[in-house]
């Protein structure tokens, strides 16, 4: 029996003998000064990791060992309460809680709307609210990998093939794209990342922020609008807003300490983080947290195939044989890049008098990632010039490494205050990412033995300054109030790379440098303006309504060869000014029934990157004269030529109809159907070259006569419908022994996620389209549509036994499917539905310390792919084994990538990792 199943099975034994041990109950109700409950309160224990949340009732409980803790309650729109309780026995603690919009330790909107504060079954949208003690039963090191394993329609994966997307992983919601979620930090817009993600894999031509940045330690809780938001926050809120709400006052500082390794040793992760709070006055805070780390390399290469490896680069078998008998996988290394990251962050406020408070964050966060690109072997790259093969060795090839350095930073500084029944927020907000790489270990084989051997390719930055101006007001008991507006001021740059990467091709090898051509700083502004009513019509029907109105103004500055013109809209106001509007309505049927639901319009206006990102490099070939290839922006002249027309923006129709159940105290339930219609969506083009027939004449006298081998471009695309269902149930304190069981079941399933109208209603440029060309091809639409899972399903439960606590967590990873460039047409390449079971145990010694462990992917499950027949003619390739490797080698770099192929899977295939964390409060 392997090592992992006999300790899994050890600690199984050891842990399920606890059940007999008795279990202290705190519990409680919550309610509003009037007397009515408080639903969806979040219950925390200062430095414990233990919290419930409240029911439909007002009322909580949880399982804890003796001693004495201090409780906290909190609410949105309610000011935070604590009491200092001293467990020896069940204990019955009942919390009033005073409302307050501008309480230190809140967020003053809520993610639901723009007006009224309302508790999560009480507003007409679906919103998940999970808290940090959530995120810390995964054992996941990073934010973005725990919600992986807590919210069904959130999927973020590495990808085999890094380069610069090892910085950042692609994250969506509903499979809409990392750019169509708007992430709020304490309800302020953060900071894009300056990558665009280029290569093939989930998210290609899209970009979003990094969510990874903010240190899962640093997070109070996490709020999740599944539904469209543009008419309230502008911009990027198609798919949802996540807003993470970081922690306040407290009474302890804690210590944390993680560590991971993989089943196979390698992957070993160690971090240090420190989190603490000074509580200044009665309300008054700073609350900072230290977080650092460093992962090392986790490797899954796979055995490469020699025939397939000698038709592919023109060597002879025996060469390719006799390398591989040394090298079974080539060299090649892949999986999981080392990464080392430096996180400060801070929260805090202070009162000015009782009607106001000043409030502020910022964080600074430092990321190194080393990755490597594939092995150039000596059949590939006969030579390294004698400059990387030390003297007296005979050469063997070389892998070149790809680093990068990554600056995240975000900061807010902000006035609240309630004054003549008017609750006002203003704030200011910037926020930056850059990000510069390198390449070692490689050459330049145009300059040959005078190559360096290091390069610096070039990177890119982005920085924003947002200012808000928020105000609410309670007209009537049945009417409220919600306005206000928002200026954003962005600047994206791009460096070019140095000289011996970039200007003598082909550049630097794996990852040639950014030319000086494509060097630009551009900059653009935008104002936008909402107003929100929110409508009590009686005490179980609520209409809340919002429109917005948003302007943008583009232009290009630096050394661009751009110009200065309007980076979108081809100068017609209607393409750049938006206006959006939201009709939201939810009914009491009775105390255990809640119907809601939403209709919507939406935009998302192109990205700055998306604008301007060009790649293009220009190379001279002897008797070909100049060449151009690679990434264009629309507002070239190769885009022009090609009749290419400048970016506008998405426009979206969001629909969204759910029910909330609450059969009994503990059981809740919610149910919701949505639908997204996306119009005008970008891409980043299929690559369009010559095609040398009589249709692509036109087309091919374009290209030849400007020097054009082969580009791609963003472009306003595609037309796609989303439409799906979430599911989330949750049972708590079922009794099981002396304890008390908590149950969560979650699903997210996908109805539709497609084309609207199919390839043959892609959006065209004339030019392409008489030439039987399109820019969005099979590859792209597995990328953008088919590539998350088709549903996914995450149940689990907690149970808690005197000092020790027990949690098993199930994700059901739905089907993907991929039609990956070259294969078969008759082919597609699906992965199986796989089950991911993660176990964790924690034991407190006392008060003060909490050890725990997780055991991630328990079973040691790999993600597994097969190919699939689309038709009779696909059938016969599949029973010929010749075809099935050739297609199976093309998908997998002749087996280098034979796990989770070259273009990524649906979850890790690094399989079982063991996991530990040891808490010491101050």
């Amino acid at each position: 029996m392997p090592i992992y199943k006999k300790l899994s099975m050890l600690l199984l034994t050891a842990l399920l003998p606890a059940i007999i041990f008795a279990q202290n109950t705190v519990s409680g109700k919550v309610t509003n000064a009037s007397g009515s409950p408080v639903n969806s309160a979040s219950i925390t224990v200062a430095g414990s990791g233990k919290g419930a949340t409240t029911n439909n009732d007002g009322s909580y409980s949880f399982d804890i060992a003796n001693g004495t803790y201090t409780i906290q309650v909190s609410s949105v729109g309610f000011i935070t309460q604590s009491k200092a309780v001293t467990v020896s026995g069940d204990a019955s603690v009942d919390f009033v809680l005073a409302e307050s919009f501008g309480d230190l330790g809140e967020v003053t909107i809520s993610v639901g709307s723009r007006n009224q504060q309302r508790t999560r079954t009480t507003t007409p949208l679906p919103v998940d609210v999970f808290t940090a003690a959530d995120l810390k039963t995964t054992g996941q090191a990073t934010f973005d990998k725990a919600l992986q394993y807590r919210v069904p329609s959130f999927n973020s994966v590495n990808t085999p093939v890094n380069d610069a997307t090892s910085l950042l992983d692609p994250y969506e919601i509903r499979n809409m794209g990392p750019s169509r979620t708007l992430i709020l930090v304490n309800g302020k817009r953060k900071n894009a990342s300056s990558l665009i993600y280029i290569q093939t894999s989930p998210g290609r031509g899209e970009g979003g922020a990094d969510i990874s940045a903010i240190p899962n330690e640093a997070i109070k809780r996490v709020e999740i609008l599944r539904d469209g938001a543009s008419a309230q926050y502008g911009s990027d809120a198609i798919a949802g807003v996540m807003n993470i709400v970081l922690k306040d006052r407290g009474d302890q500082g804690v210590l944390s300490l993680n560590s991971s390794v993989t089943h196979k040793g390698d992957g070993a992760m160690f971090g240090l983080t420190l989190n603490n709070v000074a509580n200044i006055g009665s309300k008054g805070f700073l609350n900072y947290t230290i977080a650092l780390s460093n992962q090392s390399l986790a490797n899954r290469p796979g055995k490469v195939d020699a025939a397939g490896e000698a038709a592919d680069f023109g060597a002879s078998l025996s060469s390719v044989q006799s390398f591989l008998s040394a090298h079974p996988d080539a060299g090649n290394i892949n999986g999981q890049p080392a990464t080392a990251a430096a996180k400060f962050l801070i929260n805090g406020g202070l009162p000015l008098n009782d009607n106001s408070e000043v409030y502020f964050n910022a964080a600074y966060i430092f990321k190194k990632v080393n990755s490597f690109a594939n092995y150039r072997t000596p059949y590939w790259r006969p030579t390294d010039f004698g400059l990387l093969t030390p003297a007296g060795q005979t050469y063997q090839g070389y892998v070149p490494t790809f680093e990068g350095d990554l600056n995240d930073y975000h900061a807010t500084l902000g006035l609240r205050s309630n004054k003549n029944n008017w609750m006002t927020d203003m704030s200011f907000t910037v926020g930056g990412n850059k990000q510069l790489y390198t390449v070692a270990n490689s050459v330049n084989r145009g300059l040959g033995a005078s190559s360096p051997i290091l390069f610096k390719p070039g990177g890119y930055d982005f920085a924003h300054i947002v200012g808000n101006i928020d105000a609410t007001k309670r007209i009537t008991d049945k009417l409220s109030l919600g306005l206000g507006g928002e200026f954003r001021a962005e600047n994206f740059g791009i460096t070019a790379g140095d000289t011996a990467s970039s200007k003598t091709a082909p550049g630097a090898d794996s990852f040639p440098g950014i030319p000086e051509s494509s060097e630009s700083t551009n900059t653009r502004f935008n104002f936008g303006g909402y107003v929100d009513l929110g409508w009590d019509v009686t005490d179980k029907f609520l209409l809340n309504g919002t429109i917005r109105l948003e302007k943008f103004s583009d232009v290009g500055t630096g050394r661009s060869n751009y110009g200065n013109q309007s980076s979108f809209g081809n100068n017609n106001t209607d393409d750049q000014t938006s206006f959006v509007w939201k009709l939201s309505s939810r009914y009491k049927a009775s105390d255990k029934v809640i119907i809601r639901g939403s209709a919507s319009t939406g935009f998302r206006a192109p990205s700055l990157h998306q604008i301007n990102l060009q790649l293009a490099q220009a190379s001279f070939v002897p008797g070909q004269g100049i060449q151009i290839k690679g990434i264009v922006n629309n507002r070239s002249a190769q885009a022009k030529l090609l009749g290419v027309p400048t970016l506008k923006p998405e426009r979206s129709t969001n629909l969204t109809f759910g029910l909330g159940l609450n059969p009994s105290k503990n059981l809740s339930i919610t149910f919701d159907y949505y639908r997204i219609k996306l119009k005008d969506r970008i891409i980043l083009s299929s690559e369009i070259s010559a095609g040398g027939t009589p249709q692509s004449a036109q087309l091919d006298a374009v290209l030849n006569s400007n020097g054009i081998v082969a580009v791609s471009f963003f472009t306003n695309g595609i037309n796609t419908i989303t439409s799906g269902l979430d599911f989330v149930a949750g049972y708590r304190n079922l009794g099981l022994g002396n304890g008390k069981l908590n149950l969560n079941l979650a699903g997210n399933y996908q109805i539709q996620n497609e084309l609207d109208g199919g390839l043959s209603n892609v959006i065209n440029p004339t030019l392409i389209k008489n030439a039987n060309k399109s820019v969005f091809d099979f590859t792209q639409e597995a990328l953008l549509l088919s590539s998350r899972p088709e549903y996914k399903i995450i149940f689990g439960g907690d149970y808690a036994v005197k000092k020790v606590s027990l949690n098993l967590n199930n994700t059901v990873f739905g089907p993907t499917t991929f039609r990956q460039s070259g294969l078969d047409a008759n082919l597609k390449t699906v992965f199986k539905t796989k089950i991911v079971t993660d176990l964790g145990a924690s034991y407190s010694f006392s008060k003060n310390v909490d050890f725990g462990v997780t055991l991630q992917n328990l079973l040691n499950v790999l993600p597994e792919w097969e190919f699939k027949a689309l038709n009779a003619a696909g059938e016969t390739v599949l029973r010929d084994p010749a075809q099935v490797k050739n297609n199976s080698n093309l998908i997998t770099f002749n087996q280098r990538y034979n796990i989770v192929t070259y273009d990524g899977s649906h979850f890790s295939q690094l399989g079982l990792t063991f996991a530990a964390n040891l808490s010491i409060k101050f």
